[in-house]
């Protein structure tokens, strides 16, 4: 049991949770920390992430930046409302795609999809593990995937760290070449035949032999995506790993494994056990979750 203090959470935490006290003053109803964070959202996706400032969005909605200010009180603190708005929560349909598999692999197709709707959020500094309500949900959403796989939760974080990761990097590369078509004008197949005619113009069997025979092969000028394929080995591998914990061949297991379970983990009562301690943490995840909503409209009904 862990007896250790709540921590008093930052200001921007609070306001993506809603238990941020609320101005006791400030300008007429129609502002709200929603309508600044909407406001934010549409200038960072027209200009950018370096065009909002709290004097833009004041402008954008017709007021003056120290009205803003009573509702959310630092630029760092917007931003990260501005994240969690941009992030939103995974849909339903990759939830329920099918086995863990098909489900790591909708969340990712998703979150790569959030990345190209909204590119700035890739240039937002990492600064640790965002603990908001979507950022949560989707770490739920990946880690429930791999609930009923034999991997323990450090492993099963582990996994969901090489998915998000991997649809971060794919976001940054698309994004990148996205801005590049909007900027000069050019289509995706313009880009990659420049591409393609620029490095048969400069590399050189001679000098680069393995690249050059890669260019002569159409590369560059290849539809297929190298992504997908790279996350499909990754996960292939995960699979391989899953089968041989399954299977008791857990030698190359985490280092943080206890290991002194490998010679019983195809006993059936066994894995009935390990089953039910699944099912009872998925229970208490559950109860966890109604005791916060109910918290957030105790809170609520007391604001009235």
């Amino acid at each position: 049991m862990n007896d250790a203090p709540e921590p008093e959470l930052p200001r921007g935490i609070a306001l993506a949770w809603g238990v941020a006290a609320a101005p006791q003053r400030g300008p007429k109803r129609e502002m709200s920390v929603e309508r600044i964070v909407e406001a934010a959202v549409e200038i960072a996706d027209a200009e950018g992430l370096g065009a909002v400032s709290m004097a833009a969005v004041a402008a954008r909605l017709g007021f003056t930046p120290m009205s803003l200010y009573r509702y959310v009180s630092a630029k760092d603190d917007l931003i990260l409302l501005m994240q969690e708005e941009a992030t939103g929560l995974p849909s339903e349909e990759s939830r329920t795609a099918g086995d863990w598999r098909a489900r790591l692999t909708a969340l990712y197709r998703e979150q790569v999809h959030r990345y190209l709707e909204h590119p700035w959020v890739l240039d937002v500094p990492i600064s640790g593990s965002p603990a908001t309500p979507n950022s949560a949900a989707w770490m739920d959403a990946g880690l429930a995937a791999l609930a009923d796989t034999p991997l323990n939760h450090e492993e099963r974080l582990a996994v969901l760290l090489l998915v998000t990761g991997a649809a971060r990097w794919t976001g940054i590369v698309l994004a990148g070449y996205q801005r590049t078509e909007r900027d000069r004008g050019l289509s995706s197949s313009d880009i990659t035949a420049r591409e393609d005619a620029l490095y048969r113009a400069l590399i050189t069997a001679d000098g680069y032999p393995h690249l050059r025979a890669a260019i002569d092969a159409g590369v560059f000028l290849d539809e297929s995506d190298s992504f997908a394929f790279g996350l499909e080995r990754s996960l292939d591998g995960v699979a391989a790993y899953i089968e041989a914990v399954a299977h008791g061949r857990t030698a190359e297991r985490m280092p943080w494994m206890e290991l002194d379970d490998a010679d019983i983990a195809d006993d059936k009562r066994y894995r009935e056990a390990r089953k039910a301690v699944r099912d009872a943490e998925k229970a208490l995840r559950a109860a966890r979750k109604l005791e916060r909503q109910a918290a957030r409209e105790a809170r609520e009904r007391r604001a009235r």
